[in-house]
Formats: structure tokens, sequence, C-alpha cells
């Protein structure tokens, strides 16, 4: 059975220049992630997120990969998430899961997925994960 937990966290994105001319002909969207989780995921990340807007307003698709380190209920270690969002005019849909065997030290063996709610400017997670040993 998956352990609950939610809270707010601050986020940072920093756009970043195109690792090529292609990429910016494209369209692509390239930026930096920094995060700091607060309650009981009291942790940092840094991560890399690639995007793209149609020109329908509203509509576009983002990717991202983050390494979270920190404690969560109390546990030491780190994990990564993988992030997929699509936003079809206005409507969003995103899936944030942790990666298969990338959590370390104590939430070695962690898996589970995360919901990211906005409202009034902040930033919300709810995550749902299992643990090895974890009642």
């Amino acid at each position: 059975m998956a352990t609950h937990v939610s809270g707010e966290f601050d986020v940072k994105v920093a756009p970043q220049k195109p690792d090529n001319k292609e990429a910016e002909a494209a369209g692509l969207g390239r930026m930096s992630l920094d995060k700091q989780f607060h309650g009981a995921l009291a942790a940092t990340s840094k991560g890399e997120m690639l995007s793209f807007m149609t020109e329908v307003k509203g509509s576009g698709v983002y990717v991202a990969i983050e390494r979270v380190t920190g404690t969560l209920d109390g546990r030491t270690g780190s994990f990564v998430l993988h992030h997929r969002g699509v936003m079809t005019r206005g409507e969003p849909h995103l899936a944030v899961t942790v990666t298969p065997d990338s959590a370390t030290g104590e939430l070695a063996g962690l898996s589970g997925e995360m919901q990211i709610k906005i409202e009034n400017g902040k930033h919300f997670y709810e995550f749902d994960y299992t643990l090895p040993g974890k009642a």
C-alpha cells in the first residue's frame, strides 16, 4: 500500500541557450530547474526541461528530469523524477514518476508518482510512494 505525503515547493525556472541552431529553429525551449520541497519531502532538486509550444494558444508539451536529494519521511537519500506534460488548449495532463532503480541511501527501492498543483501562484505536491520495508 502506498504512503501519501503532500506539501509545498518553491521552483526557479531559468531559460537556457539551445544546444544548437537546429533546436532553436525548431522552437524547442530548454530550461534549468531548481526546487526546494517542504513538508514530509524536505529536499532540493536540480533538473532540466525541454518544451515546445504550438501556435494554438495553451497547447504544448514538456519533458523534464530532476534529481531530488534530501529526506522523505525521515529517510535520507536521492531519487530521480521524470516529467511528461501535455497541455491541450489550456487543459493540462501531467505524469511525474520516480525513475526505477534511481533511488539511493535509505530511499533505495523507492517507487511512486507525484501530482503537481499550482494555486494562486504557489506550487504544491502530492506524492504517493512505496518503499521496501516501510509499512
